[in-house]
């Protein structure tokens, strides 16, 4: 959660966001989509994405468990891991559980080159005017970013995008899921989904609602409210375009079914939202 108490040096971190290396393009990042390419070539079965905007040393445990039992499941499955930071020696060692030879797991970590990831999308703009400089807001940029590079990424190259704290237990493939997206709310009268999630998504390349959310996010971006880049914006693009554009919604006990409950009174209305928001996802399938 975003502290609400700013420290200078916090202010003048925020200040130089725009001059961030994950901003920046160089030679190894050019050559993001020959390398997802030549991952996707392998023949795979399934192709999960998964961003990683945070320090390699933040890749813990719970996060490789979460990788293992996605193979376990899906063992002829590719991963394209979008993160510079595990496209490094420190990243190969912490995924040489799952690339060792006895393994051998189709997994990759690929810097990402924002300026052509974004091209041709409405995220290019919005790109545009944070390397000008345009505040962020206080919600970190790793958070924000993490949200846009999942939906542009899934929008070029097609696949099913997973946060890492699921525990996958059933094949996606068995139950044919495609161009779907799970509530995690629904109202318990009326049964009608109260609010959608992004952490996880299946979705065909080039798919129109993933369009829409990525056009949502570059004009109605808000970078000082925490889920409104993220969940709430998928609720609401959806609640626009449901009746215009062909995709599923899927009950919470497809993905959601476990909450973690947070015993924290809120301190104000932004925290009550963020500890209703807050939840560990567990794939359960029936």
């Amino acid at each position: 959660m975003e502290p609400h108490n700013k420290t200078p040096r916090d202010r003048l971190a925020r200040e130089k966001l725009h001059e961030s290396r994950i901003l920046k393009s160089n030679v190894v990042t050019r050559q993001f989509h020959r390398r997802v390419l030549g991952i996707l070539s392998n023949k795979c079965e399934s192709q999960f994405l998964i961003t990683g905007i945070s320090p390699a040393r933040l890749f813990l445990s719970r996060e490789l468990l979460s990788l293992k039992t996605l193979f376990k499941v899906h063992p002829r499955a590719c991963l394209i891991r979008v993160s510079r930071t595990l496209d490094s020696k420190q990243g190969k060692r912490i995924l040489r559980p799952l690339t060792r030879i006895d393994r051998g797991f189709k997994v990759a970590s690929v810097t990402p080159d924002l300026q052509s990831l974004f091209r041709k999308t409405p995220a290019k703009a919005w790109l545009h005017d944070l390397r000008k400089g345009k505040d962020p807001g206080k919600i970190p940029l790793s958070q924000n970013l993490s949200n846009l590079i999942r939906l542009v990424t899934l929008y070029k190259y097609g696949g099913i995008y997973l946060d890492t704290d699921f525990i996958v237990l059933k094949s996606f493939q068995f139950f044919g899921l495609r161009n779907s997206i799970a509530a995690q709310g629904v109202d318990p009268v009326s049964k009608n989904w109260t609010r959608l999630n992004n952490a996880v998504l299946l979705f065909d390349k080039n798919h129109p609602l993933l369009f829409r959310f990525i056009e949502d996010f570059e004009t109605g971006f808000d970078g000082n409210k925490w889920g409104h880049n993220g969940p709430y914006m998928v609720s609401r693009v959806v609640e626009r375009v449901k009746e215009v554009l062909k995709f599923t919604i899927l009950p919470p006990t497809s993905f959601y079914h476990v909450v973690y409950h947070v015993d924290k009174k809120p301190r104000n209305e932004e925290e009550a939202r963020w500890i209703e928001g807050f939840s560990y996802r567990i794939r359960i399938s029936k």
